[in-house]
C-alpha cells in the first residue's frame, strides 16, 4: 500500500521530488539561477547519482549517456545554460530516448539574475522537443514525472520549462512512493545511436513523426484543460503560472490551460476557439502560443495588451484586459509617492576581489573585459571596472580580439580580462589555448584569474580547484600547473588579500609588453565562512578621507562620534569578517584589529 503524505515545498524542491518519484537514476547540471537548488535537494536522495559537472554541455552529456544506457535521467540549468549544452542537444534530438530524459529550463522572465530573457520554448520548438509548463509546485512535480514518461513514450527528450517565480515560489505537494522498475537494457543498435550520415539523414524523417505523434497525444492531454464560463464570448490561453494569476482576477472569460505549450494539437485549438469571438493569449516573454495558434489559422491576440518583456504579475495582466475590453471597470493605477531606495549589488564582506578591482581602479586601467561571476558586479559604482560582459568564458577570446583589432590598426593600449575560477573550468580553457594560436611577444594583455575555489555566484557549489582548499571536493586542478602544462611562460600567483603586493604585482603585468597571467587566490569569504578578528576604527586618527568607504565593503559606513566635528569612518564589528583590506587602504593607519582588544574593547597589549 503506497503511503500519501503532503508537504510545503518550492518548485525546484518539487521537480526533485518528481525525478525520485519517477525512478530517476542520475541527474547532472551547471549550477546557475533559477534552478540550482534542484540539484541540492536531490543530493538528499540516495537512490538518485547527482553532479555538478563542469558546464552544461558537460551535464547534458552525462545524462545523455545514463538515458542511452537506459535509466531515466534529468539535466537542469539555467535559460543560456541551453546555448551550452545545444551541440549534444541538438544530436541527441535525433536518436530514439531509451530511458526518459527531462531537460529542466529555469527561464528568467524579467532578467532578476541572467544577462538575457531568451524564451526556452523556442529553442524546443528548435529542437523538436514537447514542452511542459507547469504553474505551481504540484504540477512542477507531476509534469516532471509525466516528462519521463512522455520521453520513453514518444523516443525523444522533454522540456520542462519553469521560470524564476515559480522555482522559488512554495505551494503544497502530494507526496508519493518512488517507482522502481523502469530500467531499460542497453540497445547497441549503431544505426540508432551513431549519428552520421546516412543514420543522421533517416533521423530527420523519425524526428517529423515524433511530432506529429505529439500533437496527436495533446488532444486528450488531460494537463491541457478547457475551463468553460457561460454567457461569455471570450477565451483565455495560457499556461505555467500566469494562469492562477487569471484565475485570480477572475474575468468573464473562458480559459484554455496548456500544460504541453508545444505541440498544440491544432484539431483541439480550433474546435475550442471557434466557440469564441475574441481569443487572448496571456504568456510571458516571447509570443510562442499566440504565433503558434496564429500557423494554424487561428485569429488571436495577446502581446497587443500584454508586454513582451519581464515578468506580467496581476495588474500587469489586469491593464491588459482593460485595453482589451474583457475587463470593464477600470481601475485607476497610481504611482506610490513614496519610491523604494534601490539597493545596488555588491561584494560581501571579506569578498577576496574587492582588492583586485580597488587596484584596478586606481591603476587608471582604461579597457578590463569582465565576464559572468560574482565579479560582474565590478562593473557597477563605485569601481565601474568592467566594460563588457557578455557570456561565461567571453572575456578570454574578447580581449584578444581587441588586442589583435589594435595590433591591425596600429592602437596601443594595454588590455585587462578578468575570469573566475569556475568560468574558468566552465569554458575558459579552451579559449586560454586560443591565446597561443599567432601570439606575439609584444601584444599587451593581461589576463586575471579570480580563484576563490567556489561557484560563488550561485551559492557555493565546487569547481574544478575547489579541492585544494577542503577535502570535501574531490576536484583539485591547480590552476597555474594547467596554465604552465598549456604553454603560459608568465603565470604568477598571489594571495589577493596582500593589498600591496597584489597592487605591485597587477601595476607591473599591466606595464609589461606581452601576454601574462596573474592567478588571484583567496577563498570565497561566504562559502569558506571567513571569520577573523573584526577590525575598528580611532576616530582620533581618522582623517575621514573615505579611502576606506571607496572598497564598498558592507560594514563600513561614514559616521558623527561624539565630541568630533567632522564625520569619521566606523566599521560594524557584526559585520565584519577581519579581511583587514581596510586597513591595508587605509593612508594614516586609523584602522585596527581588534585582536588585541579585550570583551570591552580595551587595549590589552599596553
Amino acid at each position: 500500500m503506497s503511503s500519501v503524505n503532503k508537504e510545503v515545498i518550492t518548485g525546484n524542491e518539487a521537480i526533485s521530488r518528481g525525478f525520485y518519484e519517477g525512478g530517476g537514476i542520475v541527474a547532472a547540471s551547471y549550477p546557475g539561477s533559477p534552478t540550482v537548488e534542484i540539484i541540492e535537494k536531490l543530493k538528499s536522495y540516495d537512490d538518485v547519482y547527482s553532479e555538478f559537472s563542469t558546464n552544461e554541455k558537460v551535464a547534458t552529456e552525462v545524462a545523455i549517456g545514463a538515458s542511452m544506457y537506459g535509466v531515466r535521467s534529468m539535466v537542469t540549468m539555467k535559460h543560456v545554460g541551453v546555448n551550452i549544452a545545444a551541440d549534444p542537444l541538438m544530436t541527441f534530438t535525433q536518436t530514439p530516448t531509451n530511458g526518459g530524459f527531462v531537460l529542466v529550463t529555469g527561464d528568467d522572465p524579467g532578467l532578476s539574475s541572467s544577462q538575457n530573457e531568451q524564451d526556452n520554448r523556442v529553442w524546443a520548438k528548435f529542437a523538436s522537443m514537447a514542452v511542459l509548463d507547469p504553474s505551481d509546485s504540484q504540477e512542477a512535480k507531476d509534469f516532471t514525472k509525466l516528462g519521463l514518461e512522455m520521453s520513453e513514450k514518444f523516443q525523444g527528450p522533454t522540456m520542462l520549462r519553469i521560470t524564476s517565480r515559480l522555482c522559488h515560489s512554495r505551494g503544497i505537494v502530494e507526496l508519493n512512493d518512488r517507482i522502481e522498475d523502469n530500467v531499460k537494457e542497453f540497445d547497441r543498435n549503431k544505426e540508432k545511436y551513431c549519428m552520421i550520415p546516412p543514420a543522421s539523414q533517416d533521423a530527420q524523417f523519425f524526428i517529423k513523426d515524433r511530432i506529429k505523434k505529439l500533437e496527436e497525444h495533446a488532444y486528450n492531454l488531460e494537463i491541457n484543460r478547457l475551463e468553460e464560463r457561460e454567457n461569455t464570448d471570450t477565451l483565455i490561453i495560457t499556461s505555467g503560472l500566469m494562469y492562477n494569476h487569471v484565475k485570480e482576477i477572475n474575468p468573464n472569460a473562458s480559459i484554455w490551460k496548456l500544460g504541453m505549450v508545444y505541440p498544440i494539437s491544432e484539431k483541439k485549438a480550433k474546435e475550442i476557439t471557434n466557440k469564441y469571438d475574441k481569443v487572448l493569449v496571456i504568456e510571458e516573454m516571447t509570443p510562442f502560443i499566440e504565433n503558434e495558434l496564429k500557423l494554424m489559422g487561428i485569429q488571436c491576440e495577446g502581446k497587443k495588451y500584454f508586454n513582451f518583456t519581464g515578468e506580467l504579475d496581476i495588474s500587469d495582466i489586469e491593464k491588459g484586459l482593460y485595453k482589451s475590453d474583457v475587463l470593464k471597470n477600470k481601475k485607476e493605477y497610481e504611482e506610490s509617492s513614496q519610491k523604494t531606495i534601490a539597493r545596488p549589488p555588491l561584494f560581501c564582506s571579506g569578498c577576496p576581489h574587492r582588492p583586485v578591482f580597488d587596484i584596478l581602479k586606481k591603476s587608471k586601467t582604461k579597457i578590463v573585459v569582465g565576464d559572468i561571476g560574482c565579479y560582474s558586479m565590478a562593473s557597477l559604482f563605485p569601481f565601474e571596472q568592467s566594460n563588457s560582459i557578455i557570456s561565461m568564458g567571453a572575456s578570454i577570446g574578447m580581449a584578444k580580439g581587441m588586442r589583435k583589432a589594435m595590433t591591425m590598426i596600429a592602437k596601443e593600449e594595454p588590455v585587462v580580462a578578468v575570469i573566475g575560477d569556475g568560468t574558468f573550468f566552465h569554458s575558459g580553457i579552451p579559449s586560454f589555448v586560443n591565446l597561443l594560436h599567432q601570439k606575439k611577444d609584444n601584444e599587451n594583455i593581461t589576463y586575471i584569474v579570480l580563484d576563490n575555489r567556489t561557484t560563488a555566484m550561485t551559492g557555493g557549489q565546487h569547481n574544478g580547484s575547489s579541492g585544494n582548499f577542503n577535502e570535501r571536493d574531490d576536484m583539485q586542478v591547480n590552476i597555474k600547473s594547467l596554465l604552465k602544462s598549456i604553454g603560459f611562460n608568465r603565470v604568477k600567483e598571489i594571495d589577493q588579500y596582500n593589498y600591496d603586493s597584489t597592487k605591485k604585482l597587477i601595476d607591473e603585468e599591466i606595464a609589461y609588453e606581452g601576454l601574462s597571467v596573474i592567478v588571484a587566490n583567496g577563498p570565497c569569504a561566504l562559502k569558506y565562512k571567513l571569520n577573523k578578528p573584526h577590525f575598528y576604527v580611532d576616530p582620533e586618527i581618522c582623517i575621514g578621507c573615505r579611502t576606506c568607504i571607496k572598497t564598498n565593503c558592507p560594514p563600513l559606513r561614514m559616521k558623527k562620534y561624539e565630541g568630533i566635528e567632522k564625520l569619521k569612518s566606523s566599521i560594524d564589528k557584526e559585520m565584519c569578517v577581519g579581511c583587514s583590506i581596510c586597513a591595508q587602504v587605509c593612508p594614516v593607519n586609523a584602522i585596527k584589529s581588534s585582536a588585541g582588544l579585550n570583551k570591552e574593547g580595551e587595549n590589552i597589549d599596553n
